[in-house]
């Protein structure tokens, strides 16, 4: 079955408000802290996949007069929001459970009931997790893959939790409860720091990996003819799922303005080519252009 981006953000709307309700009832009935801070993990996890759901309508709209490069960096935008969100989350969670720890006010009662629950959530939080997963890499989509994340480490913590609630129900140990929320926390907040890193990494511009970059110079080997002396400054940022790349290319000495906007051309298509939802703009330079490789080694590609 084929979805959409919008689509798959909706799946994941409708799954996240459905194990919210199951969670918190669940905690409701056994006081569980660790059920709770499942709970309050799951509403994160709504509230992400509303920003994505609206995050990957809004980055589908075409470049308008205010937004000439188009509307892609508001996934990563909205990625950043996401991560603050399980990063608050988890500081929440972490404060409720030092309390109950400090305290020592546990209660947990019908464990049975919190064990069908998480068991429940594990199962299926990784298997909407593994589509979303899928589906980010279809669309090559931030605010998809921001969302699998959140789920991903919904079913990791959710598998905790199970393990804590049998643990307490095995030996009657409460104070388990609230030390499997506390390390859960920990990993929750580490995952939410990823995403804002990698998110703030686009918004700045940062360059892409340096195989997406022996891609780009490998399409244009391939593609390189005779007029063509060499290349320099090249560079690419990435917005959501679109890259814009740009270079210098220089063209031998004689050759006509039209054969070398034609080339150049080539060189573009072919670069597309090799890199999905790519937009690459190269700059027509003469011969005599070439920079001394002694002084710019870094950017200058001989021909």
């Amino acid at each position: 079955m084929s979805f959409s981006k919008a689509g798959a953000a909706s799946v994941s709307v409708a799954y996240n408000a459905i194990l919210i309700a199951a969670k918190l009832a669940a905690a409701i009935v056994t006081g569980s802290v660790a059920l709770l801070s499942e709970a309050l993990n799951s509403s994160i996890d709504l509230v992400a996949s509303v920003i994505a759901f609206v995050a990957v309508r809004r980055a589908d709209v075409p470049a308008d007069r205010d937004h000439p490069f188009g509307h892609q960096k508001i996934e990563n935008v909205a990625a950043s929001i996401e991560g603050f969100l399980v990063v608050a989350g988890g500081c929440y969670i972490i404060y409720e459970s030092v309390n109950r720890l400090v305290s020592g006010e546990t209660g947990i009662k019908s464990v049975g009931v919190g064990i069908v629950v998480i068991a429940f959530s594990t199962v299926s939080a990784a298997t909407v997790a593994l589509f979303l997963r899928l589906q980010s890499r279809k669309h090559a989509s931030p605010a998809l893959e921001g969302d699998a994340v959140h789920l991903s480490a919904d079913a990791i913590t959710s598998f905790g939790v199970l393990l804590g609630l049998v643990a307490v129900q095995v030996t009657g140990a409460e104070w388990v409860d609230a030390a499997v929320a506390i390390a859960l926390s920990l990993f929750i907040i580490y995952t939410g720091v990823n995403i804002m890193r990698r998110a703030a990494g686009t918004l700045v511009d940062e360059a892409p990996p340096p195989e997406e970059l022996d891609r780009i110079e490998a399409a244009i080997d391939r593609s390189r003819p005779p007029e063509v002396v060499g290349y320099h400054k090249l560079r690419a940022r990435t917005a959501g799922s679109r890259r814009y790349i740009e270079l210098h290319v220089q063209f031998r000495s004689g050759t006509s303005l039209e054969r070398a906007h034609s080339l150049a051309h080539t060189l573009r298509d072919e670069i597309e080519g090799e890199l999905r939802d790519a937009e690459v703009l190269i700059h027509v330079e003469p011969e005599t252009s070439v920079r001394d490789p002694s002084t710019q080694p870094t950017q200058y590609r001989a021909g």
